[in-house]
């Protein structure tokens, strides 16, 4: 007897990510969210620029390509002018952190009424592993070959920290998909970020940290006891605020 398969909104196209990446893993969650709510035939995804730039291929869903940075504005307008729509930005560190920031702190503060997906993997992973806003202090990249100093670079910046603050976000948690334990509550707190869009609440921003072994160049190992040692130090999981009760 089978227990176990592919959810239905995913295609039969095997992935094409890097061993240890955890971009896999937090689409079959997604797939098997909007399985679970039975919303696939209303449900739009806006993907992005970056590693995860071919997610339409992987979601047997509507997707919409953005421009790099731009999935917050689409997702405001796909869900303002049909607000039956379940709308998700599938948003990484480059995309959401960097030339994407001013769309993703408007889009919080006015509270749409989308669920966003952002991974951080600390590190530009498509386009050759170059810094990125979410790169560790030290941390060795192509365009910081000797570690990000923080007094040149700048410090990492920590995206639910700096949205928990404004009044329009509902719902901010912070996961890990780098060990098992992680990806269960990464999978209930995609849920709840899924429950509170359809319950009209608001905006929600799910944080997942995901290894990046090729990019940090280490082994899968190895990038999962960094994550460990030191995004999760530097990145405290958690819920960072949550007004879906009120």
């Amino acid at each position: 007897m089978k227990v176990f398969k592919k959810p239905l909104s995913m295609t039969p196209i095997p992935m094409r990510y890097c061993p240890g990446c955890g971009h896999g893993i937090i689409h079959r969650l997604i797939a098997e969210v909007i399985d679970e709510f039975d919303i696939r035939e209303r449900t739009v995804g806006i993907s992005p620029v970056g590693c995860s730039v071919f997610i339409d291929e992987y979601f047997d869903c509507d997707m919409i390509q953005t421009a790099h940075g731009r999935a917050p504005a689409v997702a405001t307008g796909m869900k303002r002018s049909i607000p039956n729509l379940v709308v998700f930005s599938y948003q990484g560190d480059g995309d959401l952190a960097a030339i994407g920031t001013a769309e993703t702190v408007h889009a919080a503060t006015r509270s749409e009424n989308f669920t966003t997906i952002f991974v951080n993997n600390a590190i530009y992973g498509m386009t050759g592993g170059q810094q990125a806003p979410t790169t560790m202090p030290t941390q060795k990249t192509t365009t910081t070959p000797f570690g990000r100093e923080v007094k040149i670079h700048g410090y990492p910046i920590k995206v639910c920290e700096m949205l928990a603050p404004l009044d329009g976000p509902i719902y901010l948690e912070r996961v890990t998909v780098h060990k098992a334990s992680g990806v269960l509550k990464a999978k209930r707190a995609i849920k709840k970020g899924f429950q509170s869009q359809l319950d009209g609440l608001g905006f929600s921003l799910i944080e997942i940290l995901s290894p990046c072994p090729t990019g940090w160049g280490l082994t899968c190992k190895k990038a999962c006891e960094y994550v460990d040692e030191v995004m999760i130090p530097y990145y405290p999981l958690g819920v960072y605020k949550d007004l879906t009760q009120k």
